[in-house]
């Protein structure tokens, strides 16, 4: 059974919405979403002592391959940053009119993720087979026609994101998805991604209990 991350403090859980000393913004003390039947309130960190421990603490990493990218990765796709986010997750996904996506390899996202993101590793979308494409793209809403063109009236909107700014693997699943005509208007980028996303002191959820060692 999935677990949530214990990312509040015992006084978080203890508070209610309004009386949350860290909130999200002065007007936004929370924000509930459904993260695979389980609902998650997403807050803030209410331990104003509260440091990162573990490895998104790591200001440094070899660069290539973790290098920080431009602002706009690409021409019509939007960068946005954590506001934003929680309103398209508060908004689209919550509603199911839009997908939360991390990018990154399975085994990354079932230890820690943002509530409500759905996996769809980069490396999916690099597959050169329309029969991969088709039915990524049907998963996502799109209609395949006779002709093999995409219909993408309905086509869920996308916000995608990974570990963070040095992080590939959320640039290359947008980049690779408008390459193969999924609209640019329909997919935004989450620039800083889990670590930042962490070092405001956000909710997170794990999908995957780790096992201590002996």
């Amino acid at each position: 059974m999935k677990k949530i991350l214990l990312t509040i403090s015992a006084l978080g859980t203890l508070l209610s919405a309004g009386d949350l000393l860290v909130k999200i913004t002065k007007d936004i003390p929370e924000v509930k979403i459904n993260d695979s039947g389980v609902t998650v309130n997403i807050k803030r960190i209410q331990d104003t002592a509260n440091r990162l421990t573990d490895d998104f603490a790591k200001t440094s990493r070899l660069c290539p391959p973790h290098c920080i990218p431009k602002i706009q990765i690409e021409n019509g796709i939007k960068t946005i940053g954590e506001l934003e986010l929680i309103d398209f997750i508060k908004n689209k996904v919550y509603k199911k009119k839009g997908i939360l996506v991390d990018a990154r390899l399975k085994e990354f996202y079932v230890l820690e993720t943002i509530p409500g993101a759905i996996n769809i590793p980069f490396t999916i979308a690099e597959v050169k087979s329309k029969k991969v494409t088709d039915s990524l793209f049907k998963a996502l809403g799109a209609k395949v026609k006779p002709d093999g063109s995409y219909d993408f009236t309905n086509a869920k909107d996308l916000a995608i994101f990974c570990s963070g700014l040095w992080c590939s693997a959320s640039v290359r699943l947008a980049k690779s998805l408008a390459a193969k005509g999924y609209p640019k208007d329909k997919i935004v980028w989450y620039r800083g991604g889990l670590q930042a996303w962490k070092l405001l002191g956000l909710t997170t959820v794990i999908h995957k209990a780790i096992k201590a060692s002996n």
